[in-house]
């Protein structure tokens, strides 16, 4: 941490790149991370249907995959560049964690839930900070509309209370016997 930082006074501000690369490159680094956030909660839904965690996935997914479209969107409003390597490395990172193994070389560890599950929670408060910002910007840019970004961010804190109470519930369940 700098002098500046600990003393409590302001951030530098690096100059060299205007504030409209600086939101493309964001941005993008939250699409990357939206991507593998659908992929994950798409995965969960699935491995676990018909479980109390496919059940409140279901839903959650959709709505993932929605807010994903929701930034797309945005994105081409603010005419910011979609940089598909990022998005391609979203879902490729998320690809390679499902090869990790917690415990279980042929069936699926309950540990893995939980992982994928805190995961998603980082995920989904990434995504809400991601529509704070936005909000913060559409007081001062009428391509963003104040209202969306308000029901967006509801939308990702109530995922959020969800996917936290099935974190909570798996980790109970993972560790009942310690």
């Amino acid at each position: 941490m700098n002098e500046n930082a600990r003393a409590g006074g302001r951030l530098p501000v690096f100059t060299g790149q205007s504030g409209h690369d600086l939101l493309g490159i964001y941005l993008n680094d939250h699409l990357a991370g939206a991507t593998a956030g659908t992929d994950r909660s798409r995965h969960l839904a699935v491995a676990y249907r018909g479980s109390e965690i496919g059940d409140a996935m279901g839903p959650i997914a959709a709505e993932i995959a929605e807010d994903r479209r929701s930034l797309l969107e945005i994105m081409r409003r603010l005419r910011i560049p979609i940089r598909r390597y990022k998005v391609y490395a979203g879902r490729l990172g998320e690809r390679a964690a499902r090869l990790k193994s917690n415990g279980g070389l042929i069936r699926r560890s309950p540990l893995t839930s939980l992982l994928e599950l805190e995961l998603l929670q980082m995920g989904v408060q990434g995504k809400a900070c991601v529509w704070e910002v936005l909000r913060g910007l559409a007081d001062r840019d009428t391509r963003l509309d104040q209202q969306q970004l308000d029901d967006l961010l509801e939308r990702a804190r109530r995922q959020r209370r969800v996917v936290e109470e099935l974190r909570r519930l798996q980790a109970a369940e993972v560790f009942r016997d310690r």
